[in-house]
């Protein structure tokens, strides 16, 4: 009895699957052979419940199962060993973990938070920050707070308490997921504050470089105006000529203007009680004396 158990520990849940359906059709399809039943209906029939019974069942096993291959390779990259892993690997298992978080409602915590650690592992403070917040300072994250759970959450722990009962089944997942609870425990609020520090100086990077650009821009601007302005001020020959015509024309106008007002004021009418100004008699100029005249006469 003890080793046939062991046995049946050893076989892959997949196979155990399948044999506890064919097993099942067995029984079925040959009550239904017995009691008169074509034998081509019974097959259709059997592989039309086949089919349903994977489209149904299959999807919930390969979530739960996805979120252990992500504990499973994230723990390789977080550990310390000196391996060198490239970006888009890192990468492509942040994109499956952001995928289980969109697809599982009610994911674990452990999901955001190795999430989180990956971000920080490749510099990505802010969206580190989000995920370590969400399980390191917010109550309702914690394990405890799950009062109802989802189908998929229900599977997740009906796994999880599984390998954790019997880690010879899965030893490298078991390892994993000890590891990452490990990390969340001693060295979890540690990344968040780095994470949160590194963003703070990444801002303020920004904020400098913002202002930085901002100060440039108007120093360019300024310059180029301060050069349009002295090219507006800088008159050429044609601008010339044509201020010192615009400044005669003005003058002929001015004393046009003058003249005009001038025979304006003579040909106003005077008042009738103004006496008439009496007129000096003009005196010629050069005008000889009486001496020189009378020399003159006499010289002739």
């Amino acid at each position: 009895m003890s080793e046939n158990n062991k046995l049946q520990k050893k076989l892959p849940d997949s196979i155990k699957e399948k044999t506890q359906y064919f097993l099942a059709f067995g029984v079925i399809a040959t009550m239904l052979l017995v009691t008169g039943f074509p034998l081509f209906v019974i097959t259709f029939f059997g592989i039309f419940a086949y089919f349903v019974w994977k489209t149904f069942l299959s999807p919930s096993h390969n979530g739960v199962r996805d979120v252990f291959e992500f504990y499973l390779t994230a723990n390789e990259i977080l550990r310390d060993d000196d391996r060198r892993w490239f970006g888009f690997e890192i990468q492509e298992v942040i994109t499956n973990g952001e995928l289980i978080l969109q697809r599982m409602s009610g994911a674990p915590p452990l999901v955001y938070f190795t999430l989180g650690a990956l971000y920080h592992r490749i510099g990505n403070y802010k969206s580190a920050v989000n995920h370590l917040t969400y399980v390191l300072e917010n109550n309702t994250s914690d394990e405890a707070q799950y009062l109802y759970a989802t189908p998929e959450l229900k599977e997740y722990v009906k796994v999880l308490r599984k390998i954790e009962r019997e880690p010879a089944e899965a030893p490298q997942t078991s390892a994993a997921i000890r590891a990452l609870e490990r990390t969340r425990r001693n060295r979890g609020q540690v990344i968040l504050d780095e994470s949160k520090k590194a963003l703070e100086v990444l801002e303020e990077k920004k904020l400098a470089t913002q202002i930085s650009q901002g100060e440039q821009r108007k120093s360019v601007e300024s310059g180029i105006i301060a050069h349009l302005e002295g090219e507006r001020h800088i008159p050429n020959y044609d601008q010339i000529q044509q201020t010192e015509a615009e400044k005669s024309e003005t003058k002929f106008n001015f004393t046009t203007f003058a003249t005009l007002i001038n025979e304006k004021v003579d040909d106003s009418p005077k008042p009738e009680n103004s006496k008439p100004k009496k007129k000096e008699p003009k005196i010629p100029q050069n005008r000889k004396t009486i001496s020189e005249v009378l020399h003159d006469i006499y010289d002739k």
